[in-house]
């Protein structure tokens, strides 16, 4: 059994931010440290995608190259069919009890990556979620802020 933390956009956006805020370092020095706490970080696609496609919005040079750098360096999950399946399937599920986490014309990156949280567990891993946001996504699977990931 492997042990993982998949990066949701909070602390993604963070930890690819330039600017040395407090914060920034925090989250940093938290990633780096996932690995002696027996934790391989995961970047899902869909992660990716929510921060990179706001900071080429914003023309933010830097921190795309912090995010290709943060790429190379840690494990990169990308979408799957399986995933996109699971993920139809939380969106209806969450749309029927009335918990919905994203406009209905909006892709609803939340289920996307918890389906694939929900497929790696499923294969006997442990698998948490790092997030800024611990209220949509713990509807779905286990999703943490990430500061509290030990």
């Amino acid at each position: 059994m492997s042990r993982y933390v998949f990066l949701d956009s909070g602390p993604l956006g963070m930890v690819t931010n330039p600017k040395a805020t407090p914060l920034t370092v925090e989250c940093q020095l938290w990633l780096d440290s996932l690995p002696s706490r027996g934790y391989a970080a995961i970047l899902p696609e869909i992660t990716d995608y929510e921060v990179r496609r706001e900071l080429m919005r914003a023309g933010k040079v830097a921190g795309i190259r912090q995010l290709d750098l943060l790429k190379n360096l840690i494990q990169y999950l990308p979408i799957s069919t399986e995933a996109m399946l699971k993920a139809a399937q939380l969106w209806a599920e969450s749309r029927r009890r009335g918990r919905t986490t994203a406009d209905p014309k909006e892709l609803d990156g939340d289920v996307i990556l918890a389906a694939h949280a929900i497929l790696l567990a499923n294969q006997g891993n442990e698998v948490v979620i790092a997030t800024t946001n611990v209220r949509h996504l713990s509807q779905f699977f286990d999703a943490r802020e990430w500061r509290l990931i030990e």
